[in-house]
């Protein structure tokens, strides 16, 4: 019962909003053709708004589930007509707050304890009400200020049921929307679920402000506030309270006297460094989230709030990008091109001058631009939008991080709108790709590893031996997936020489390892270990077969 009288309320909604308008050339529209004529004709204010709007009024008036699943869906630009994305970018995440007598008994449940023995003060006043929880001023014992932030009541139940009815109405999208097959409906909501969920645990929420905490400890460029896990759990939160100014707040950072242009320059150089240095990146840093300590006005910093959402790249894609970003800087739209394939974000198949025509179409319309109007943000927008019509599905976390460079982009116009973004990002992402593939980075990571090379070296005799027993007596068997096919199209382009320089590489640094681990580095060679010199010949050889060609 309760499911059929939210189902109306959506329907309701929908009318009121004529959202049915969205679903023109769908295998619904006959069915909506039959039905508008009974269907009340819309308010004036209503008809005057544009669709993404009204979508984002029906949104809010649905509750707060639904303006989650709107700010969502608006990180998928990848799914969503510009417009659309816009508007929902819009939603704000602000309700009614509960009863601070239910915050109060909450906390005494989950912390078990009585409020009084737990706090020295404790603001039954919320600060701030959003969706899923909703955060309280307090001073702890030792004198300290926090807030404290508690889920609401019964949010699992809402969000479950708002789930289910999302999944059935993406289920008639998955079986009559023509291009279900790319937008993927099902798995849309399920990457929605799954962001709610994480946003229920605020002990995960915690383990990610420490983190981040800890990436930028004694930091003059970003504060993130401490955790008091004494007093947190899945369902209560405790962080130290701070205050800053909001990032988007142009008129109180000029009264403050901050140094507006140094701190756009910081917003831009943060985030390079969270997702190339760290990877691990703040993934909603609107204004809100974003603060400004003006304790510094002429060497300003920002403060850090809402650990809910972060972001992480796979190593691969994580090198990829980077590689892209250098390739715009140098404006080689061929190793863009490249590096498309390579990182599997288009098909194998694709001919490189097509993809090269393609990006440099995308791409050099913006060098004709006055400096401080080039974004990166949008240059990425786009490419992922080529690869979009391939019909490839990038993965989440691509997305998330081009919504957050977006976002990032637009703090730093709002802070400066000189900025020049790609000096700034240039030097900071030169400067860590340096350091991470620089031959002492290699080396520490090669001595990391030699424990497990160690480790298994002994038994590598007897598998190569077997091996080429199964290769001479044709016992050997073939199997191939597509993305064994993939590869193999990838180490056709390279050049059959790539292979021969890995084998050769790994065989090397093997009998190095062995070396070490059984006989001290083996005889001496001009004053140094054997081991040293057949390590360091593997070594090159394994470097030269893994670094991508550069065309």
């Amino acid at each position: 019962m309760r499911a059929l009288l939210r189902a109306s309320r959506i329907l309701r909604e929908v009318i009121r909003y004529r959202l049915d308008a969205l679903l023109d050339g769908t295998g619904v529209e006959p069915a909506l053709r039959l039905l508008r004529p009974f269907v009340p004709r819309a308010s004036a204010e209503v008809a005057a708004m544009s669709r993404g709007a009204r979508l984002r009024m029906a949104l809010q008036a649905l509750g707060p589930i639904f303006v989650k699943f709107g700010q969502v869906l608006s990180t998928r630009r990848d799914l969503l007509p510009e417009d659309i994305a816009d508007e929902l970018s819009l939603l704000q995440d602000r309700v009614a707050p509960f009863s601070g007598a239910q915050a109060r008994a909450i906390i005494e449940r989950e912390l078990e304890g009585d409020i009084d023995a737990l706090f020295d003060e404790f603001d039954i006043e919320p600060l701030a009400s959003a969706s899923i929880a909703q955060v309280h001023p307090a001073r702890l014992k030792d004198g300290r200020e926090v807030v404290v932030k508690v889920l609401r009541p019964d949010i699992e139940r809402q969000i479950r049921g708002d789930i289910a009815l999302l999944t059935g109405l993406a289920e008639i999208a998955n079986r009559h929307h023509p291009r279900a097959d790319r937008i993927r409906p099902l798995d849309v909501i399920a990457e929605i679920e799954a962001t709610l969920r994480g946003e229920l645990d605020l002990q995960r929420e915690g383990a990610n402000a420490s983190q981040l905490r800890r990436n930028w400890q004694d930091s003059p460029d970003l504060y993130v506030p401490e955790v008091f896990w004494s007093h947190s759990t899945t369902r209560v939160l405790t962080l130290e309270r701070v205050r800053g100014i909001p990032s988007d707040d142009v008129a109180a950072l000029d009264a403050a006297g901050v140094n507006r242009p140094a701190l756009a320059a910081k917003g831009v150089r943060v985030f390079y460094t969270q997702v190339f240095r760290d990877n691990f990146f703040h993934a909603d840093a609107h204004a809100g989230n974003i603060w400004v300590d003006p304790g510094n006005p002429g060497n300003p910093r920002f403060i850090a709030l809402d650990f809910g959402i972060m972001g992480q790249l796979a190593a691969r894609d994580q090198y990829y990008l980077a590689e892209n970003f250098m390739a715009m800087f140098q404006r080689d739209y061929r190793r863009i091109a490249e590096l498309h394939v390579e990182a599997g974000w288009m098909p194998a198949t694709v001919r490189i001058e097509e993809l090269e025509a393609a990006c440099r179409a995308i791409c050099e319309p913006y060098f004709t631009r006055p400096l401080s109007e080039i974004a990166l943000g949008e240059v990425v927008v786009k490419l992922f939008r080529m690869a979009q019509q391939y019909e490839l599905t990038l993965q989440p976390q691509l997305i998330l991080l081009q919504k957050t460079l977006l976002n990032i982009e637009g703090v730093g116009r709002l802070l400066d709108p000189q900025i020049d973004i790609w000096a700034v990002a240039h030097p900071v992402l030169e400067k860590i790709l340096r350091e991470r593939y620089s031959p002492s980075q290699l080396g520490r990571e090669f001595r990391k590893r030699l424990p497990e090379l160690i480790t298994h070296a002994p038994d590598m005799p007897r598998l190569i031996r077997e091996w080429l027993v199964q290769q001479t007596s044709g016992q050997q068997a073939l199997q191939m997936h597509s993305n064994d096919l993939r590869a193999l199209v990838s180490v056709s382009r390279e050049g059959q020489r790539k292979t021969v320089y890995a084998i050769l590489g790994t065989g090397l640094l093997i009998t190095a390892a062995v070396l070490f681990g059984l006989e001290a580095g083996g005889p001496r060679v001009g004053g140094v270990a054997a081991a040293v010199w057949i390590a360091a010949l593997g070594a090159l050889g394994a470097f030269y077969a893994a670094w991508p060609r550069r065309g």
